[in-house]
């Protein structure tokens, strides 16, 4: 009796395994843990632009000490993105992907302001430790785009496994639900640098002499 139950149960796990592949479970599954090491990824590249963020901001200070304005808005803005608990479970709250994202397109900003400082001043620009560090920025700016692109195809491929049917339905049952990802608007904003007003010049005072 017992090797009869031993082989049913054997059978009913074997049929539950097919029926399960056939909804999209094995799909939802594999697609999850593409999403959880694609975010990985994407976490780990806006952490090591962070961690260049202080090394970048002394340096320019060395030759721009009064841009204060800068200093503060860029220090600031990576405060921010520090404050946020980014976790694997961030995909899985829309608000808190949302309040992340925006964070980080501040900080995005804030380092462009930074960078355009360099400009107005020759000798910054020459410095080798500032031309080191913007090199290793904009390597990780890359290095960012590319993270986010697999992680928004992650997600993609993952959503409509969760919205289509028999998949759905599957989802439903297990608890699967969309995941959010980036929006056209994160990635204009993320994209695009800031246009920066340094000021118009102040007139010139007309000359008393005749």
């Amino acid at each position: 009796m017992c090797k009869w139950l031993n082989a049913l149960k054997w059978v009913v796990a074997g049929w539950l395994a097919l029926t399960l592949s056939g909804c999209g479970y094995n799909t939802l599954q594999s697609t999850d843990e593409e999403i959880k090491a694609t975010w990985a990824e994407v976490l780990n590249q806006y952490q090591r632009r962070a961690d260049l963020v202080p090394n970048l901001v002394n340096v320019v200070k060395g030759y721009a000490a009064h841009e204060q304005d800068v200093f503060t808005a860029v220090t600031e803005a990576r405060a921010r993105v520090g404050a946020i608990q980014a976790t694997p479970e961030l995909v899985n709250d829309e608000a808190a992907f949302q309040k992340f994202i925006a964070a980080q397109g501040e900080l995005t900003g804030a380092i462009s302001r930074l960078l355009l400082v360099a400009e107005n001043y020759p000798q910054l620009k020459a410095d080798g430790l500032f031309r080191d560090l913007q090199a290793q920025l904009e390597g990780t700016e890359n290095r960012i785009t590319v993270a986010r692109n697999r992680y928004i195809d992650a997600v993609k491929t993952y959503n409509v496994t969760v919205r289509s049917f028999p998949s759905n339905l599957t989802a439903m049952v297990f608890g699967y639900k969309t995941k959010p990802s980036f929006t056209v608007e994160n990635e204009k904003a993320i994209a695009v640098p800031p246009k920066v007003d340094f000021g118009a010049p102040a007139p010139v005072a007309p000359s008393s002499g005749g």
